[in-house]
């Protein structure tokens, strides 16, 4: 076994893990003093350290006075409006509070690339994690891991005994699927986010409890990738049936896609078919027609966040997290069912 890393590349925490002969979580709760750690444990690994002249910055401080000011952001869908929005409220009310920021995208969530990109948060010494997430496999990955700093979600899955601070995503869903059965459809279809996605999974929920609850005719949900071309494709293939008279589309780049779909199919949206989004980009506002969505406030979310995780840490007051409910913000692309369609319709 080799006794120094290799000559190309800085030593890291599984160097020093390796060295000292204990686990990499261990000398990540090093790095964070963790009371848990025996004090010849520490004395150990902190000598390995020394040898190999491993000293991340934030660590170093982090040892000499106890705090680093740095909480870590990890974020699986930084490309994703809403994840990008509240990814800068963090920052922003960490900036307010004289607290770092260090952000670490997940491009590939698999489980070794999930485990890499705790083990470099935890490595700078991270007082606390916002976890930016929406898949299930995140989540098993950060609980096997045990990373002894407090960690607040923004998406709650009831599975995991984390704080969570998510929108309720099934009653955004219930919200415009109901807005399209009160406007008298009947034959409404939803265009699903990606299966593995706990976001897609609660509104899909939400969309079929509220369809259910109206004793209406399910049409298997269509899983989509969140993208205006998945949009955009799934529409032109509904187009071969037209057994529909509204879409609720799982985010608004999907129903983006769509609304583009239906215009080169020469049909009028809301009068021929109606479409609702959810999450309420800003370009939202400005298709045409304008799209009726989901509001989601991702910064208050962002904000949110970083105040229960510095209520977790102990250097602020006791927060009790209010519920962030989602709003409907009606526009032009929903309308009433179309005439043509209301006998065939009766038979429901």
């Amino acid at each position: 076994m080799s006794a120094e890393p290799p000559k190309e590349r800085a030593p890291s925490i599984r160097d020093v893990a390796r060295l000292a002969g204990v686990s990499h979580q261990t000398v990540s709760r090093v790095l964070n003093d963790h009371p848990s750690i025996r004090e010849s444990t520490k004395a150990r690994i902190l000598q390995v350290m020394e040898e190999l002249q491993y000293r991340p910055n934030q660590a170093a401080r982090a040892l000499s006075k106890g705090r680093s000011r740095t909480i870590g952001v990890l974020t699986a869908s930084s490309a994703q409006y809403g994840p990008a929005r509240s990814v800068v409220a963090i920052e922003d009310a960490a900036r307010r509070r004289g607290y770092f920021v260090d952000t670490a995208n997940l491009n590939v969530a698999d489980p070794a690339a999930i485990e890499d990109a705790l083990e470099h948060l935890l490595d700078q010494a991270v007082e606390g994690l916002v976890i930016i997430a929406p898949q299930e496999r995140v989540f098993d990955v950060l609980e096997r891991l045990d990373a002894a700093v407090p960690c607040v979600s923004l998406q709650s899955t009831g599975k995991h005994d984390l704080r969570a601070l998510a929108v309720n995503q099934i009653l955004g869903a219930r919200m415009a699927t109901r807005h399209l059965i009160d406007l008298g459809h009947r034959e409404i279809v939803h265009l699903a986010g990606p299966q593995d996605w706990n976001e897609a999974e609660a509104r899909m929920r939400g969309f079929l409890l509220e369809i259910d609850d109206a004793d209406l005719m399910t049409h298997p949900p269509i899983l989509g990738d969140w993208t205006a071309d998945f949009g955009y494709f799934a529409g032109r293939e509904l187009l071969r049936s037209r057994d529909f008279s509204a879409v609720f589309a799982a985010n608004d780049e999907m129903a983006l896609g769509l609304l583009h779909a239906l215009h080169d199919a020469r049909l009028n949206v809301p009068g021929d078919v109606s479409v609702v989004g959810f999450n309420d980009v800003p370009v939202a506002r400005h298709s045409w027609p304008p799209l009726t969505t989901v509001h989601q406030d991702f910064e208050a979310i962002g904000q949110r966040a970083f105040e229960a995780l510095l209520s977790a840490i102990g250097t602020s007051d006791e927060i009790v997290a209010s519920p962030i409910a989602p709003c409907l913000v009606v526009r032009g692309s929903t309308g009433p069912v179309p005439v043509s369609r209301l006998p065939l319709l009766k038979r429901y």
